[in-house]
């Protein structure tokens, strides 16, 4: 399906279903609106949606069509599961403003996306009656309906009361999703590895494509496609055991042509590839990859980079 069509019609047994809830989106970003969709898709009901940005508009239009935008409080009014889809910084002080000022209603159900928080944060709505959830999709956004279809088995960190477990885990599904409980003291924990995967990935990524440029290479991203994908397949495989290239191997002179090659066209990345490499030579050593006696001259030439780097 193209990115800019809109879910299609509803399945005819879906609409028939009961017991389906009224959905409200607080915060009409990348998440929300594609939650929302796909819950449309599961048989519940869009009522309201909030955003501020002329952008966040647009999208909520194109996700949720025929949803009215409202302020934050009247999508409460009108919803009996809230989305609370707003960047984590922001969400401490929403979650308090709705319940001071009186739009949580007891019963009704709040739910956040933010992978950094578990139901802690949802604490003032909790004392006002709100039922709150915690559910993290394991995913990047584009804010475009391609964002439903990668919800099809998509994992989705769930952090919630005992007695709301079973109704966390049966939306995540309705999405399509696979739930995968996550302790509320292991919230922050849980989210760093995320965020070391998919954020860091995308940094050496790019990276990677501005060396491979600068040396000649005129598609970048078709070269590193294959390569990094069976890279990636490796280790979500066989863990540290896919461990390959001239750090693991103790290859040091490789190691400090880099580094030399580096100074000269792109000094700024000099820094990362030592901790990138370090990490790695700590690994392949504890694998049992990377022998003694190359991991010494290995990690000279990496200290002797990093020293190079302070001059």
């Amino acid at each position: 399906m193209n990115a800019s069509h809109t879910p299609g019609p509803l399945p005819p047994d879906v609409e028939a279903r009961p017991a389906r809830l009224t959905v409200g989106v607080v915060g009409a970003g990348r998440v929300g609106p594609a939650l929302a969709a796909a819950l449309k898709l599961a048989g519940h009901h869009p009522v309201a949606a909030s955003g501020v940005s002329d952008v966040s508009r647009r999208r909520a239009a194109a996700l949720l069509p025929d949803v009215p935008m409202v302020e934050p409080a009247e999508v409460l009014a009108r919803a009996e599961l809230v989305l609370l889809t707003v960047p984590d910084d922001a969400l401490p002080g929403l979650v308090t403003g709705l319940a001071e000022t009186g739009a949580v209603r007891p019963g009704q159900l709040l739910v956040h996306t933010s992978g950094r928080y578990g139901t802690g944060v949802l604490a003032p709505a909790l004392r006002a009656g709100g039922l709150p959830l915690a559910l993290h999709p394991a995913m990047t956004f584009t804010g475009t309906s391609v964002d439903v279809q990668r919800l099809a088995g998509c994992s989705f960190g769930v952090t919630a009361p005992a007695e709301l477990r079973m109704a966390a885990e049966a939306l995540v599904i309705e999405m399509g999703g696979e739930p995968e409980w996550i302790e509320e003291s292991a919230r922050p924990l849980y989210h760093a590895g995320l965020a070391i995967g998919a954020n860091h990935l995308v940094t050496l990524v790019a990276q990677s494509m501005e060396l491979l440029r600068a040396s000649g290479v005129t598609e970048p991203g078709r070269m590193l496609g294959p390569l990094l994908g069976a890279a990636l397949d490796n280790a979500l495989r066989s863990g540290d055991a896919a461990l390959t290239g001239p750090v693991a191997r103790g290859d040091a002179g490789t190691v400090a042509a880099h580094l030399a090659e580096l100074r000269l066209h792109a000094p700024e990345m000099v820094a990362p590839y030592i901790a990138m490499a370090r990490a790695t030579a700590d690994r392949a050593l504890a694998g049992g990859m990377l022998k003694a006696e190359f991991a010494e001259a290995l990690l000279g030439v990496l200290a002797d980079g990093a020293e190079g780097g302070e001059r």
